[in-house]
């Protein structure tokens, strides 16, 4: 039997577990105490009620929280991080991924998303063979917010399976 609000219980004892340490002050967590982390521990919780309560469709809203969570964690405290908007394109790949394992749905669109992140992320290094990318991603550099709206629009006018 699924119970209802175990979702919301995750949530709960994941975030008074993260603000019992805060409280403490563990020297150990004290790059853990922002938002980002907030972001991950959300993520960690609705990753853990899709396997718990195997609601598997919302593997990827969790993958997509806690890799935003990572990636922005990481930008901030790491000076050896990749701080490029490919980033974000990667992290939507792998959470198809990360879905399809369990739904057997996005295996194809996730494998061509990460491709698309790396080559994004790698671009520089891959110049010789990549210049022909360079008008369009200096367009998607500008341009992007409107990706991600008319992306928005279509998921809900989507029709439903």
């Amino acid at each position: 039997m699924k119970k209802q609000h175990s979702l919301f219980a995750y949530l709960c004892i994941a975030i008074g577990v993260y603000f019992l340490f805060r409280e403490l002050k563990l020297p150990f967590f004290t790059d853990f105490y922002s938002w980002q982390t907030l972001l991950m521990i959300i993520g960690i919780g609705v990753l853990i009620h899709s396997y718990m309560t195997r609601t598997y469709s919302n593997l990827f809203a969790g993958t997509l929280l806690f890799g935003i969570g990572i990636h922005l964690h990481g930008v901030k405290y790491y000076d050896f991080w990749i701080d490029h908007w490919g980033v974000f394109p990667l992290i939507i790949g792998l959470a198809l991924l990360v879905r399809y394992t369990k739904t057997k749905k996005g295996l194809l669109s996730g494998i061509i998303i990460v491709i698309i992140g790396l080559l994004l992320i790698f671009s520089d290094q891959l110049s010789y063979y990549t210049d022909w990318m360079n008008p369009i991603t200096n367009i998607l550099d500008r341009f992007w917010p409107i990706l991600l709206i008319i992306l928005g629009f279509y998921m809900l006018k989507k029709p439903k399976n």
